[in-house]
């Protein structure tokens, strides 16, 4: 890749705006992602931006980029998008190059931004090593990835290296920022009865809200109901599978029969069976689709004590990427289900991990002293006391407070 490349990639260097903002500018759903707010711009940081292909990092980078420039001079922000660097010595060269050019210009502190960092095999070698070196120590450092970081173990490289910076993770908008860019604003308590409470008169409208949103889900291109939306998403996950040494149309088999059990819970030995492979396999499947943020999981939970051996409940992670694998994989899942799916994953975003328990009757999930049912319609039977009831009349109201 030759270096002369850069200015092509900081327009703003010669004073013109970032065509990711020209196109950003030009949609007619926009927002601000909120996780743009954990990131740490003091010098020095290292920070690790983890999400999902497709979920507007480039986007959210560009506009800090953009909101940085009302501030400091254009020549203290690099940017690089690493999709276009074929080997580490280009990074480096570019490196370089830059460092010559901010001296020349007298820029002693900087912002560097590096994108999709895990499509450049070693490029933590490279940045490693200029750590090691004090290459960065008045700099601010933004790397951006996909989830599959996690899987490769490479954002837990830099143990002692971050300096103030932070592992960030850029999730698809909840159904309350969803809310919100629609033009309703919900202000929480953290008490989630009043929270609902104080929520009734707007029940309709959020309500009819909810409906788009399990369309929809979270991500820019499926909110704004761009017709390539389930398309993109199909082929970026066949590439994070393939990039991950796995076989995409084996991780369609596993969706498939995850898609036809739920919302029962499932082994990974019944999943195997159907696809006449070993559940050691189905595991390392499900692991990836875990990592590049498709999946969750919820364990067994009784009293205290998680079951391990047990069957698990899977869940999607956001409701347009669940419509998706639907489509991919031609498989037609329950109503119940996808409501089931909502809770569980905005659950797992407030509190990091959810469970469910199972008895003489089913809780479907379990998180930080809440017990949730979730039924598409209105529940036949009696629950024990403590377990919150969520159906089609308050579940939208629910899911508006807790995450």
């Amino acid at each position: 890749m030759p270096t002369d490349v850069l200015p092509l990639l900081n327009p703003w260097w010669v004073g013109k705006e970032s065509p990711v903002i020209t196109e950003w500018r030009r949609r007619k759903i926009r927002w601000r992602p909120a996780w743009l707010d954990r990131i740490s711009l003091e010098p020095y940081s290292l920070n690790i931006l983890i999400g999902p292909r497709l979920v507007g990092k480039t986007t959210g980078i560009h506009l800090l980029i953009d909101e940085l420039l009302r501030r400091v001079r254009p020549e203290a922000i690099l940017y690089i998008n690493l999709d276009l660097a074929p080997d580490p010595g280009s990074l480096r060269a570019m490196l370089e190059e830059y460092h010559s050019f901010r001296r020349a210009s007298g820029v002693r502190s900087s912002y560097l931004f590096l994108d999709e960092v895990t499509s450049l095999r070693g490029w933590w070698r490279v940045i490693k090593g200029y750590v090691d070196a004090g290459f960065f120590s008045r700099d601010v450092l933004v790397l951006t990835g996909s989830s599959s970081l996690r899987l490769r173990g490479e954002a837990e490289l830099f143990p002692g290296r971050m300096g103030s910076g932070r592992e960030v993770v850029a999730w698809p908008l909840s159904f309350r920022e969803f809310l919100g860019v629609m033009g309703v604003e919900v202000r929480t308590t953290g008490d989630l009865d009043r929270d609902v409470a104080r929520l009734l008169p707007k029940s309709r409208e959020i309500r009819e809200l909810f409906l788009d949103y399990l369309e929809v889900g979270g991500f820019p291109l499926s909110v704004n109901r761009d017709p390539r939306a389930v398309e993109y998403t199909v082929r970026s996950l066949e590439g994070e599978i393939l990039r991950a040494g796995r076989d995409p149309q084996l991780a369609r088999g596993v969706i498939s029969s995850i898609l036809r059990k739920a919302p029962s819970p499932v082994s990974y030995a019944s999943i195997g069976s159907d696809l006449s492979v070993s559940h050691r396999t189905v595991r390392e499947y499900v692991e990836v689709l875990r990592a590049l943020m498709v999946l969750g999981s919820a364990m067994l939970r009784r009293g205290g004590r998680v079951v391990w051996r047990k069957e698990r409940k899977f869940f999607f992670l956001d409701p347009f990427t669940a419509g998706a694998m639907s489509i991919w994989t031609v498989t037609d899942f329950l109503e119940g289900a996808l409501y089931e799916w909502v809770v569980q994953a905005h659950l797992l975003r407030r509190f990091g991990e959810v469970f469910y328990y199972r008895n003489s009757h089913e809780v479907d999930a379990l998180a930080d002293g809440l017990r949730v049912e979730v039924k598409a319609g209105k529940p036949h039977r009696r629950y024990p006391r403590g377990v919150r009831i969520l159906d089609e009349e308050n579940i939208h109201l629910f899911l508006a407070v807790v995450a």
